[in-house]
Formats: C-alpha cells, sequence, structure tokens
C-alpha cells in the first residue's frame, strides 16, 4: 500500500514538474527565440568595416529627401502616438471607514434585539439565528446607530446621518494621508445601491468640502455589490479625457433605511449578512504621481447578464405580501453568479493568463467542439496571473463557491473571509478592506498583480486588475489598524 502511494505521489510530483517546465518553456519562448537572432546580428555588426560604415553614409547622403521624409514621418507618427495613447491611471490611495466601537453588534445582541422589535415570528427568529451562526460574520461587525434604538429609527435623517458618518469618514482620513486639497478633484463618483436621496449622496460630498464649481460628478445608484469597479471604470474614462486630474471614487452602502422588517426568508438574509462600511478612492492621471502611488489600474472587465430574466431577478428589491419593503435573494444566485464569472473570465483570461494557459484553454475547447473528444473543460490556473484576490465578501457560500471553481488556495480567499468575519457584508465597498488586510499583513511586493472580483445585482460580474508599483504598507488609520494581529482567525465550520 504504502509503494503504491509513494508511486502515485512521485507521478503527481513528476506531472507537477513536468506542468512548470510546459510553462517556463511557452512564457519565455519569444525571448529563446530571440537570442540566437540576436546573436546573428551582433555577429555581422562585428564584421562591418570603416569602409563599409562611411559607405552607408555617402549613400544616405546622396538621399537627403527621403531621409527627411522618413525622419518628418516618424516625428508625426510619435507625436500622433503620445497624444493618443491611453494614460495611466494610479491610485495614489484609498480609506475605508471604521465604525466607531459603540455600534458593534455581538451574535447574542442581534438575536435578543430582534425579538425585542417584536416583528419577527418565531420561524423567522430561528432563521435568523441559524442564518447568522453559518454565516463566517464574527462578533465585532457594526449596525448603524438608528438600528441600535428600540424601537428602530429607519427615517430620512438617520439614514442622512450614516451615510454622512461613512462618506466624511473615509474621505477625511484620504485626503489627510495623501496631502490632496479637495479643491484640486476634477472629477468624483459615488456608488450606492439602495439610498439615493436629494441632493444626491455626491453633492453633499461637493457641499461639505467645497469642492470647485466645474467638477464632474456623478451618482450611481441600483448598481448591486460590484458598483465599486463600476465607479472606478468610470473615473477611468474620465481620466482618459481629462488630463492632469484626480478623480475620487467613494463606494458605500446605507443600512437603515434598507432593514427588512418581515418574515419572507429570501428578503431575511440581507439583514444577517450587510453591515456598515464606506470606503473612499484617490485615482489620478498625472504622471508625477506614479512615484507614490501605490498601484497602477491594468484592466477592467465587465460582464451583465441582464438580458436573461433569471439573472435579472435573483437579486431585487420589493415588497412582501403585507408591504414590507426588502431586498430578495434568489435560491438560484449561486447559479447564476457562476455563469457570470465563466463569461467575466472568459473576456478576462486572454488579458491576463500566460500563453501557455490559453494554449491548453484552447487545445481543449477544439477537441471537445471539433473531434467530439470526452475532455473535461480545462479550467485556467489564475493563480499563474495574480498573486492576491479580492473576492467579494458577499457572504460565505460566494466565497467557497469562488475558491473551488478557480482552484484557489486558503491564503487566496483569506482577505475576503477575514473582512466578512471582521465587518461583514459592507457591499461594494469589501474589496478594499480586503486589499487593506493584505496590506496590512506586508503581503503586497512591488510587480504583485491584484485581481478584484465582485457581484451585483442586475447581475453584474466585474473585474479589477491592478499592479502593486513598490513594497505597499498600510497607510495611516487602517481598517485593521491595532487588530492585525489578530488574524487570521480560525472560522467555524
Amino acid at each position: 500500500m504504502n509503494g503504491e502511494k509513494n508511486s502515485s505521489n512521485n507521478r503527481v510530483l513528476k506531472l507537477k514538474y513536468v506542468k512548470l517546465g510546459y510553462h517556463y518553456l511557452i512564457t519565455h519562448l519569444l525571448k529563446l527565440c530571440l537570442v540566437p537572432l540576436m546573436a546573428v546580428i551582433i555577429v555581422q555588426a562585428s564584421r562591418l568595416s570603416l569602409n563599409d560604415i562611411h559607405q552607408t553614409w555617402l549613400h544616405l547622403e546622396h538621399n537627403l529627401v527621403y531621409v527627411v521624409v522618413l525622419s518628418a514621418f516618424v516625428l508625426v507618427g510619435s507625436t500622433v502616438y503620445f497624444m493618443t495613447r491611453k494614460r495611466s491611471v494610479y491610485l495614489v490611495d484609498y480609506a475605508c471607514y471604521l465604525p466607531p466601537s459603540k455600534l458593534k453588534v455581538e451574535h447574542d445582541r442581534f438575536m435578543k434585539h430582534c425579538k425585542l422589535m417584536g416583528c419577527f415570528d418565531e420561524t423567522s427568529l430561528v432563521f435568523l439565528d441559524k442564518i447568522l451562526g453559518r454565516s463566517g460574520l464574527g462578533e465585532e461587525t457594526c449596525a448603524p446607530e438608528a438600528m441600535h434604538c428600540l424601537p428602530p429609527k429607519p427615517s430620512m435623517e438617520a439614514a442622512r446621518q450614516e451615510t454622512e458618518q461613512v462618506m466624511f469618514g473615509a474621505l477625511d482620513t484620504l485626503f489627510a494621508n495623501t496631502n490632496v486639497k479637495p479643491k484640486d478633484v476634477g472629477i468624483l463618483v459615488v456608488n450606492c445601491s439602495l439610498f439615493n436621496p436629494t441632493p444626491s449622496l455626491s453633492s453633499m460630498i461637493i457641499n461639505k468640502y467645497k469642492m470647485r464649481g466645474n467638477i464632474k460628478s456623478f451618482n450611481l445608484g441600483g448598481m448591486g455589490c460590484s458598483a465599486s469597479v463600476i465607479s472606478v471604470d468610470l473615473a477611468k474614462d474620465m481620466l482618459q479625457v481629462h488630463r492632469n486630474n484626480y478623480a475620487i471614487v467613494v463606494s458605500t452602502e446605507n443600512i437603515t433605511q434598507n432593514w427588512y422588517f418581515g418574515n419572507n426568508k429570501a428578503m431575511l438574509l440581507p439583514n444577517c449578512l450587510f453591515r456598515i462600511g464606506g470606503a473612499a478612492v484617490l485615482l489620478s492621471n498625472k504622471s508625477v504621481d506614479r512615484r507614490r502611488s501605490k498601484y497602477k489600474l491594468i484592466h477592467v472587465v465587465r460582464t451583465h447578464c441582464g438580458a436573461n430574466n433569471k439573472a435579472f431577478n435573483c437579486v431585487r428589491q420589493e415588497q412582501d405580501d403585507i408591504g414590507k419593503t426588502g431586498v430578495s435573494l434568489s435560491k438560484d444566485l449561486m447559479t447564476i453568479a457562476g455563469n457570470a464569472l465563466k463569461s467575466n473570465i472568459t473576456t478576462l483570461g486572454p488579458l491576463v493568463l500566460p500563453i501557455s494557459e490559453q494554449i491548453l484553454f484552447f487545445v481543449t475547447l477544439v477537441a471537445n467542439k471539433l473531434i467530439n473528444a470526452k475532455i473535461k473543460p480545462y479550467t485556467p490556473d489564475f493563480k499563474l496571473a495574480f498573486e492576491h484576490f479580492c473576492i467579494h465578501a458577499g457572504g460565505r457560500a460566494v466565497i467557497d463557491e469562488l475558491e473551488k471553481n478557480l482552484h484557489l488556495l486558503p491564503v487566496h480567499v483569506e482577505a475576503s473571509r477575514m473582512t466578512l468575519h471582521r465587518f461583514g457584508n459592507t457591499s461594494s465597498s469589501s474589496i478594499w478592506y480586503e486589499l487593506a488586510y493584505m496590506e496590512a499583513k506586508g503581503r503586497m511586493q512591488k510587480g504583485d498583480r491584484v485581481w478584484q472580483i465582485a457581484f451585483g445585482s442586475g447581475f453584474k460580474c466585474n473585474s479589477a486588475v491592478w499592479l502593486a508599483l513598490k513594497n505597499v504598507k498600510p497607510s495611516c488609520n487602517s481598517p485593521w489598524e491595532g487588530c492585525i494581529h489578530r488574524y487570521p482567525v480560525q472560522l467555524s465550520l
């Protein structure tokens, strides 16, 4: 038995090294071909005599018109290229909101509060307790102040106070850490799915910080938990048009006015998962900002499955049978998310995967399509494309599913699990808490690639790819400051 086991292990080890050798050969194939070509050119150049060089110079002098035309063509072409090329977008810094400890909601306190509200029946209370125990949330997640009251006070004013507390808290930290003045910001994008008052959230920020009158401001609503990537994409496009500019992206969600007070199980889930949180991100297209920036934006890939009715309705804000408003989550959510992910990585894969992985994927696809070979579809190894993964902390099931489908290791989803445990599902801002976790752990090295991936209502799957420009250290007032030494924690099954 031991002999067979050792033999099997040896075969696996050999296959591993064969695959590593294959990836190295394909990835460096162009370089390996260029080496002998360069050697031939150098040998030929070394054989040129001074007379040969002189004859070449005389030939150019006799064809001065051609030389001038060629030089002009090169000059014009270079000018057009530099004028029309895409501008690099840098992530100078970002800040995540850290709620005060008085807003923490321990599990026992949460359940006691739900019982005292008097709006949940016994079946719903048992369901809430069961879901909360399996959710992956810890004892330090926070709820807005209005939800700590008995009875809760989900008023418009309380919702405004929650949103201001989160947005202004993150922005104050961002401006302090970057020394950028609010009047220097030319583009502002704010996303919040479920709370869109008048004046808008972007107007609230402009009024608070007295930003300039010609600022390009946008307020995105109803875009779900993937809205931060959408906001980054919009800011990126704006930075391609407006030179030498700063853009700020603010991502948050409002809990106060979106707590569900009914007994529909599909609408009770968000009560257990969503918690207070938000993030502010400073982007720049100024070349002088490269040196102090943390990351460079490489790709944004957005996938929208809204043409499919099931996908469109799987996350939906609606009223239950007795008129209570909440967000309903479909039982098909994970299947729909899996299909959206496949569509997204089909577009993202060719942009980020090494050619060796693309060849393997293409060969198995052709074999299955053309010759009906019963070969299991090849799942590309995205660990070859990225060192770090920021998977939206939407819930334990979401993280488990992506870890399984993408063949990731526990360390790759650690940031997502710990963010869910410490802060809960903070909606679109969760991917920034995860990035902050990696920085606080000292794992972000120069040249590392980061994949932020999030899912949202509609149904959408969006990805952003960043390149670390240096060994990134955590910024002042990081959300993990003072507690990172306690993580990772052991999670119950």
